[in-house]
């Protein structure tokens, strides 16, 4: 046993043993490394374990601190259908998307993130500047890759995720969306079986409609993601082509699966001879720090192809997003030209030196505290005013959590009714390839002041026991005469 797993342990016996109870402040790294005689990175590596294990969080500028959660509400793990199933949802999913009520209501149905923050300022500037002293930068073709200033500063980001990239490993595409369907394309043939997380994105559940595959939902933890048993046991059953995962601040149920089940999922994939799609667009709003590894950290053989974008940690409106995939470089490069071609310049430019003068390192140092804030407010108002069988996830990183209610309850229905009250959300069927998850809705909590959200959520709670009153079922005495 190495001296970073004894401190390990010792500190989980500690909290086991309510010797640092829920919410406690922990020992200072410095503090630790002094007391055991050890190296500041071994105590680092220790409490890193025990982040893996969901016992201990970071907190920028405060230090480690015991999880202030409680796991006995967390949604159920997932039971999803076990055969590859055509998805299906779009007309919900495009009803959702067409329902924008602009500043009305209270709308919780959209991942946006919060885009009136004071540290995007010089990212506007810079764009505004570059629009009236160059505008003939945004004109012309540029370089089908992305521009290589951008390519530059995301090997630079790529770091802290444990990737060693070069700037010719990359292709920008239009967002995070393009680049999930370019990659479905690069790696499969219509008909094909594509391994996903349940629930899942329903951007990449109509991605994989799009591409005319099938989806095999496999069952998911609402802790720790995608079970490795199910999806050994789904890849010795079917011809699955790919692994579909957002393994890091999942969406929708916002989990972070611990670095050696990342590891081991590689491992799984490479002994099956599959890619793997990663989907890493929250990554850099992990609560945790350092920023958790992606799956691609461990990719030794160009398997894994990572997808991510800055829609969720500046815009969306910027659409920029990017790929690096591996030994799939080629294919992915020819893909998102013939159904694109290149890509807005200025926005790359801005973004680029955004990063490059330190301006995106601030602005999600901001948005990872304001977020973890919301979270823990929402968390709270939630289990104030709903149902006390309510399960709600504790996400890691983000902005958006899942909620489970009573079986009896449809959010589709329900999501009718808040509508009409100004208050929208995003029901769970959208979330499934089949429409599963009746019960479930994902909510977002990064756009809206806490008092709108704690009324948004006393508005859906009312509706909600209006619901379940109705469904209550009646009792008729047999025995009356």
């Amino acid at each position: 046993m190495t001296l970073y797993q004894k401190l390990a342990n010792r500190l989980r016996e500690h909290i086991q043993h309510d010797f640092y109870k829920s919410g406690d402040k922990l020992p200072s790294v410095r503090q630790l490394a002094q007391e055991h005689g050890v190296s500041i990175s071994t105590v680092q590596e220790a409490y890193r374990q025990l982040e893996q294990e969901l016992l201990v969080e970071a907190r920028p500028k405060s230090g480690y601190f015991v999880c202030s959660r409680k796991k006995d509400n967390l949604p159920s793990i997932s039971r999803p259908p076990q055969r590859p199933l055509e998805v299906s949802q779009w007309e919900e999913v495009l009803n959702m998307l067409m329902n924008r009520s602009g500043n009305k209501g209270v709308q919780l149905q959209h991942a946006m993130p919060d885009m009136k923050a004071a540290t995007l300022k010089p990212l506007l500037k810079t764009l505004s500047d570059l629009t009236k002293q160059k505008p003939e930068l945004g004109l012309g073709y540029a370089d089908i890759r992305g521009t290589e200033e951008l390519r530059t500063q995301l090997c630079r980001l790529a770091v802290a995720s444990g990737c060693q990239l070069h700037p010719d490993d990359l292709v920008v595409t239009s967002g995070c969306q393009e680049a999930l369907s370019v990659c479905l394309r690069a790696v499969t043939q219509p008909g094909d079986i594509i391994a996903i997380e349940s629930p899942s994105f329903y951007g990449s559940m109509q991605a994989i409609k799009a591409a005319n595959l099938k989806a095999m939902e496999i069952p998911t933890h609402p802790e720790t993601g995608i079970s490795l048993e199910a999806l050994e046991l789904a890849l010795d059953q079917w011809p699955i082509k790919a692994i579909f995962v957002t393994p890091t601040c999942n969406n929708p149920m916002g989990y972070t699966m611990p670095e050696d089940k990342k590891e081991q999922l590689y491992r799984l994939a490479q002994s099956y001879d599959i890619a793997i799609i990663e989907d890493d667009i929250y990554g850099d709003i992990s609560y945790q720090f350092p920023r958790p590894k992606t799956i691609k950290s461990f990719d030794t053989d160009g398997r894994v192809l990572l997808c991510s974008s800055f829609s969720k940690t500046i815009a969306p409106g910027m659409r920029v997003g990017w790929i690096a995939p591996g030994r799939y470089r080629d294919k992915v490069t020819h893909i998102k030209y013939v159904s694109s071609s290149m890509c807005p310049v200025l926005p790359q430019l801005a973004i680029a030196k955004f990063i490059r003068l330190g301006g995106y390192a601030k602005h999600i140092r901001q948005m990872r505290q304001n977020y973890e804030t919301h979270r823990d407010h929402l968390l709270s108002v939630i289990k104030t005013y709903f149902p006390n069988d309510t399960r709600v996830s504790y996400p890691a990183g983000s902005f958006i959590l899942w909620v489970e209610l009573n079986p009896n309850i449809d959010s589709m229905e329900l999501v009718k009714k808040c509508r009409e009250e100004g208050v929208g959300f995003a029901p769970g069927p959208l979330f499934s390839a089949t429409g599963k998850y009746r019960n479930c809705f994902r909510l977002n909590f990064s756009e809206q002041s806490m008092e709108k959200r704690e009324w948004a959520i006393k508005t859906l709670a009312k509706i909600l026991k209006q619901s379940m009153d109705q469904t209550k079922p009646i009792n008729i005495n047999l025995m009356a005469s």
